[in-house]
């Protein structure tokens, strides 16, 4: 059984091939919010691999957000596109847990922090954060949610346990959470590859989503801004 993984939450686009919750092709770009133009390109690529390696699709798996409301569109149109053109399950994993599970390969075992949580954070621009916090078997411990980051937005956490900062929205909250409990991981970003093993559980699971209805969680309403040195039209 053969997977087309995509995110496209960030600025990174990444799509990768999975085999039995295996990444057997990946492809992967970090110079900005390119997925209009790279995210078709990557899939195409991937669709070629699977032929070469006789392998059928049988779904499509898209990282639902939070994150860049443009780019979870784009992920989330193309993905649709292809379950309806292929007639395959359409599969939907959350962006933060898909950096909580990565995370979670990155820190100490869980007999040398057992208590320990996660904290993964996608930039939402000035000091505000989209965040979920996970324990150690990546368990919801708090629900997502957009935060305002001060000393003391998550200090109930840091309190009692230490956590683990990740994400491109963590590095920015190095100089306010200043808790001896606080850590931050570096290079964490979710990513197509990152998604195989979530997606084959997945889809074991029959968890797929409604092809014609459904939406990424967007967690904030998109605002469209006018541009500074937009001429007026005259009335």
């Amino acid at each position: 059984m053969a997977i087309i993984n995509m995110e496209t939450a960030t600025a990174v686009c990444s799509v990768a091939l999975s085999e039995k919750g295996k990444t057997v092709f990946e492809k992967t770009s970090f110079d900005g919010p390119s997925h209009a133009s790279l995210l078709g390109v990557f899939v195409e690529e991937a669709v070629k691999e699977a032929k070469c390696r006789g392998l059928a699709i049988e779904a499509v798996a898209v990282s639902s957000g939070p994150g860049s409301y443009t780019g979870l569109r784009i992920g989330v149109s193309m993905a649709k596109g292809l379950c309806f053109g292929w007639n395959v399950p359409l599969l939907s994993i959350p962006t933060l847990y898909i950096m909580a599970s990565k995370a979670a390969k990155r820190i100490p075992p869980d007999k040398d922090l057992p208590e320990s949580l996660l904290c993964a954070m996608i930039d939402a621009r000035r000091m505000e954060v989209y965040a979920a916090i996970y324990d150690r078997s990546l368990r919801k411990v708090r629900d997502t949610g957009a935060d305002i980051v001060t000393a003391e937005t998550y200090a109930s956490f840091l309190e009692k346990r230490k956590v683990f900062f990740f994400g491109n929205g963590a590095a920015k909250c190095k100089d306010v959470i200043q808790s001896p409990n606080a850590s931050f991981i570096e290079d964490i970003y979710p990513l197509a590859s990152d998604m195989a093993t979530l997606s084959e559980q997945t889809f074991e699971e029959k968890r797929f989503e409604s092809t014609a209805y459904f939406d990424p969680f967007y967690l904030k309403d998109f605002i469209a801004t006018v541009a500074k040195n937009r001429i007026p039209e005259n009335k």
